[in-house]
């Protein structure tokens, strides 16, 4: 066994987390689909696009027998089949398993994930949004492996990267440094396939309980997804919040949920005792943002569940399903800081 694989048996023991190697130009990035496969447009011209773009960079890729498949219920495969595939990618010698799309019936997969075995093989960076919420979140909370909630593989098929994409890729490579972007996209460019973000809406962000940076352990992903978890076999969250001294900062997103259905799975996590220990709130742009439901928005469906931990809350962050959307890497430690209108996020080596 290598150094740093015994390192890892040792951390996994004591309840410390597992970082990944960061990449580098030859890195091995194996291409999975948990969840949708890329058959319809624009996923799957962005896919084809995406390979060769990846492989210019020096990579090598290893493309998943599901990523080009619609032949499950509302999924590229069946569930045994697409949890196969992620099972391979990690026994495999990838340094990466990169997702190529989100989707709706990930969880499925999670009865068929081996997670007692991922603790005892050499940890990879598992990359994916939306639906990846499935893994990114009880990789780190069950097996203590970080893991990044970022952009799904299609994302990469621009030449030259930018916002979300350039940020995730930079996030694989070691960087540290993450700021907001200037404005977002609330109408997207549905023709063509290969357009760039229409950045037609400036981003504003609402601070609460701000009075200055705060720390602690990132750990959130999709609003959803987090409320199907809460109360499962694959909620260990009170335990891994818990044995983290230094306190956790919650980062969410919701896309399919109403305002009333954001209030509800708040509400049903922080009953759940989800947020012992909490240092601080990241809640991104939801889909519903311009809804109102019997007086509830966006925002005060958040603040009535979350004010009464007194921590800060920063709402409309750039995180969530109206791009572009900040990269987070679950289970690392992190400062947050608001300033000049904007978040910084700097990730503790």
């Amino acid at each position: 066994m290598t150094f740093n694989f015994i390192m890892n048996i040792i951390h996994i023991e004591s309840g410390e987390m597992m970082k990944p190697n960061y990449i580098t130009k030859n890195a091995k990035i194996y291409l999975i689909a948990p969840s949708f496969g890329c058959t319809t447009s624009p996923y799957e011209e962005r896919l084809k696009k995406a390979i060769p773009q990846l492989e210019s960079k020096g990579h090598i890729i290893t493309i998943g027998p599901n990523c080009f498949k619609s032949e499950g219920l509302c999924a590229s495969n069946t569930k045994e089949l697409r949890a196969k595939e992620f099972m391979d990618a990690y026994e495999s010698d990838a340094d990466v398993i990169l997702s190529v799309g989100g989707g709706e019936m990930m969880c499925e997969i999670l009865d068929y994930i081996d997670f007692e075995k991922i603790k005892n093989l050499p940890p990879k960076w598992f990359v994916g949004f939306s639906d990846n919420t499935n893994l990114t979140f009880t990789l780190t909370t069950l097996c203590n492996i970080e893991t990044i909630y970022g952009c799904c593989a299609g994302a990469f098929h621009f030449k030259k990267l930018t916002y979300d994409a350039l940020d995730t890729y930079s996030m694989l490579q070691g960087k540290l440094d993450f700021k907001g972007y200037p404005k977002y996209e609330s109408i997207s460019n549905k023709e063509d396939p290969f357009s760039n973000y229409n950045l037609d809406t400036k981003k504003t962000i609402t601070a609460i309980n701000y009075d200055s940076s705060f720390s602690g352990v990132i750990l959130g992903g999709n609003l959803d997804i987090l409320q199907l978890l809460c109360g499962t076999p694959y909620d260990k969250v009170k335990e891994y919040t818990l044995s983290h001294k230094e306190g956790i900062i919650f980062y969410l997103e919701a896309c399919d949920l109403s305002v009333l259905g954001i209030k509800r799975a708040l509400l049903q996590l922080k009953r759940a005792g989800w947020f012992q220990n909490i240092k601080g709130f990241l809640i991104g742009r939801p889909l519903c943002i311009r809804t109102e439901c019997l007086g509830i928005n966006h925002l005060n469906a958040v603040t009535d569940i979350l004010n009464d931990f007194h921590v800060p809350i920063l709402l409309d962050i750039d995180l969530g399903h109206l791009a572009p959307s900040l990269p987070f890497r679950n289970g690392a430690y992190a400062t947050v800081e608001f300033k000049n209108k904007n978040i910084y996020i700097h990730y503790k080596e």
